[in-house]
């Protein structure tokens, strides 16, 4: 599941967004305040970020500058009840991807979401395939060899972001910043577990586990044939 940071301060429509997003089984986080939003987006990982313009303690523009001028190419959706052209050339020159004017729909908010996360710096691919597995980031359904396989929702959020890197190697860390949402009590023990159950769902029969063990380093899906 993509990771979203929405960062606005009025509390109703963080709200309508938090569970519109839910539905559409993002993992979200927020941040009710700019100075929080460069906080947040200096350590930890974000597939998107949706922005309100007008912030306490920095505007989005600031956080915008901030984030690019400390190499950040994590795509931003920008909220605005500005509909001037002088002030989406401002926005674009500080970094923004794409801007969403007040009042919105939140289909079209979806829609927006989407397009930016098929950009060639975000999520590509709607079917994702290593060997006989193949996962469906639109529907999320997962299936082994043709088989369904009933995941939860951390284990199928982990298996996407690793179906999104096939091969390469996590540390625990790693994979607890972008998979789990910083604002949940997540643990290096809580990973294990979800590993190993995930290993014993995906895992083709008399196959060695698909999710590989790289001692002293971390975890990596093993591309199959």
């Amino acid at each position: 599941m993509p990771k979203v940071l929405v960062v606005e301060d009025d509390l109703a429509l963080q709200r309508m967004i938090i569970d519109w997003l839910s539905l559409e089984h993002y993992t979200i986080e927020t941040a009710g305040d700019g100075q929080e939003a460069i906080d947040r987006l200096k350590f930890y990982q974000y597939d998107l970020v949706i922005l309100d313009w007008q912030l306490p303690l920095a505007s989005g523009i600031e956080v915008i500058r901030a984030h690019r001028s400390g190499g950040g190419r994590t795509p931003v959706l920008m909220l605005t009840g500005k509909s001037d052209i002088p002030d989406k050339e401002e926005g674009f020159d500080a970094g923004v991807d794409d801007y969403l004017t007040k009042p919105f729909h939140m289909k079209e908010l979806s829609a927006r979401l989407r397009a930016l996360l098929r950009r060639p710096a975000g999520l590509v691919e709607e079917i994702l395939r290593v060997g006989p597995l193949t996962v469906d980031r639109r529907s999320h359904r997962v299936e082994l060899a043709g088989e369904i396989i009933d995941l939860k929702p951390t284990e199928y959020s982990l298996l996407e972001f690793l179906m999104r890197h096939p091969g390469q190697v996590f540390g625990a860390e790693a994979l607890l910043d972008r998979v789990w949402s910083s604002q949940s009590d997540s643990t290096v023990d809580a990973l294990t577990t979800c590993i190993k159950r995930l290993r014993k769902k995906i895992t083709p029969a008399g196959r060695e586990p698909i999710i590989k063990t790289v001692y002293g380093v971390g975890y990596k899906l093993e591309t199959l044939p």
